[in-house]
């Protein structure tokens, strides 16, 4: 049994969503799944088993930033979960996105320094698992929700004190920055599990403008990226 995780082999299933909030992921439990389990609640990381569409699928809260998150991907791995879905939130870099929109991740710079002590500070190019990525777009057509596929940033910072950094990277043709799926594309790679990461843009970081999601925006975009998820996962 994992130390953070305190869950039997088993108990989780073959393809398990992460958002980072634990309360999103008692939401999307309690709205999408049926039969549900409680997997986990030690350290207040809430994570659910249930069925989808008749199929077996988790939700497991991971915490916000790469480090604590890693101890969840790694545990999971542990555990047998093969498929790890990051289901967040971001911050958006590019004019053209608006709130609410959804993000496919390709690849994360891996501004963070979890991801590369995963690598021994080796040159490292975080990628995504194309399985999931093709299924998530083709999954997000079909629902008709507006999405961008493209590379992101993972940060460790939330309050960055270096307020050209966004302009950088956006300049660079990155789509949005985060704080976990560097990590995640990391562990996913080293353990031999498939990884992706959808995002919603919550707020808007360009040309020294800073706009941020209302709530009822918020819950009716991460219902959206919710059940691409789960078609993805269940697929």
């Amino acid at each position: 049994m994992p130390i953070h995780l305190r869950a039997e082999p088993g108990a989780y299933a073959e393809a398990c969503l992460l958002p980072g909030d634990p309360l999103r992921a008692k939401y999307i439990a309690e709205t999408y799944f049926e039969n549900v389990k409680q997997a986990n609640s030690e350290r207040g990381l809430l994570g659910y088993t249930g069925e989808y569409n008749g199929k077996r699928v988790s939700v497991q809260g991971t915490g916000m930033g790469c480090p604590g998150a890693t101890i969840v991907f790694e545990e999971l791995c542990q555990l047998g979960v093969q498929k790890l879905i990051r289901v967040g939130t971001c911050g958006g870099l590019q004019p053209h996105h608006k709130l609410g929109d959804m993000i496919v991740a390709l690849s994360a710079v891996p501004a963070d320094s979890t991801a590369m002590h995963l690598v021994a500070n080796e040159p490292h190019c975080p990628t995504g698992s194309w399985e999931l990525i093709h299924g998530a777009v083709h999954a997000a057509k079909e629902i008709g929700q507006e999405m961008h596929v493209g590379p992101i940033v993972s940060s460790d910072l939330f309050y960055n004190p270096d307020e050209g950094q966004y302009e950088r990277w956006s300049k660079r043709g990155v789509l949005a920055v985060e704080m976990e799926a560097s990590a995640l594309f990391t562990v996913g790679a080293l353990r031999g599990v498939l990884a992706g990461c959808l995002l919603i843009v919550s707020d808007i970081v360009v040309e020294g403008a800073f706009t941020r999601i209302s709530d009822d925006e918020m819950r009716a975009a991460v219902d959206r990226m919710t059940r691409v998820a789960l078609d993805v996962a269940v697929s």
